[in-house]
């Protein structure tokens, strides 16, 4: 069975930040991930892991100004020193947090420059963050965004941010593998997690029912099927990683909202234990 990890930017919002790890832990999750960690010290955040028995499994690195719109750095000319200054503090936290994966946004295309303009100065910042991130014991990993939700994302497919990978050369650089974006942009789910994962540059998967982004038990994705698929292929190449729950629960931000449309998790946790 795969190993699910609570996203706690998107699940539990019904609770403050800090408070959503207990509810986490409670509800069977064995780790969390979360987009940012840089408004709370990282003392505090290993305290919340450390007593609910919770492994960090992923954040991202600083995207520049969020909330004036910006999506990433890594693609963006004349931001290479923002760029690695986000970086290294991102390592600053992954090392505090004993996280071993840093998801770097690749950011928009600005108006008026063309995609492959970009594709240069991408591979050289993902080049020294890989670096950098080595030295640290770190993977790096890049995702592929749908246009509908992050428009103008510069990387939005699976077999670019493959080839990006392949281009950097790196082999701590990995593909985080949102099945919810690859199926809004591409589909054919389970042929591309037959095809990507065994290559060893998937370093984390996402998922999310498709198209409103609910519970993975809503929507479009047979979410059970593809979990057969991941444990297949996985159990077949030695693949060891998570699978992140980025999803917004459809009851929205109500007290129990969150673990109430848990159902899929609780069968499974039960398949589970079940299994011999």
């Amino acid at each position: 069975m795969p190993r699910f990890a609570a996203n706690l930017s998107m699940l539990y919002t019904e609770l403050d930040f800090l408070d959503r790890f207990d509810a986490a832990a409670r509800d069977g999750f064995g780790a969390v991930e979360y987009l940012f960690p840089y408004d709370y010290d990282a003392r505090e955040l290993r305290a919340r892991l450390d007593a609910n028995g919770l492994q960090q499994v992923l954040f991202n690195a600083p995207p520049g100004d969020w909330g004036a719109g910006e999506r990433g750095l890594a693609c963006l000319p004349g931001r290479e020193a923002e760029f690695r200054e986000a970086m290294l503090r991102a390592l600053d936290y992954a090392h505090a947090l004993d996280c071993p994966r840093i998801h770097v946004m690749a950011g928009l295309v600005p108006d008026g420059m063309a995609r492959e303009a970009l594709a240069g100065g991408y591979v050289d910042n993902l080049q020294w963050a890989a670096q950098q991130a080595a030295q640290a014991g770190r993977d790096v990993l890049i995702e592929p965004i749908n246009t509908r939700d992050i428009p103008r994302f510069f990387l939005n497919r699976q077999d670019h941010a493959h080839e990006i990978v392949q281009a950097v050369g790196a082999p701590n650089l990995k593909v985080q593998m949102d099945l919810y974006h690859c199926q809004i942009v591409e589909g054919d789910l389970a042929m591309k997690i037959r095809k990507h994962l065994p290559s060893g540059r998937v370093g984390h998967f996402q998922i999310a029912g498709a198209p409103q982004r609910h519970e993975p038990d809503v929507g479009e994705i047979n979410h059970d099927y593809i979990f057969e698929v991941i444990d297949e292929v996985a159990a077949a190449c030695g693949w060891q990683g998570w699978v992140g729950c980025e999803y917004r629960p459809a009851r929205g931000a109500v007290p129990g909202g969150t673990s109430d449309g848990l159902g899929w998790l609780r069968r499974r946790l039960a398949a589970g234990a079940a299994a011999p």
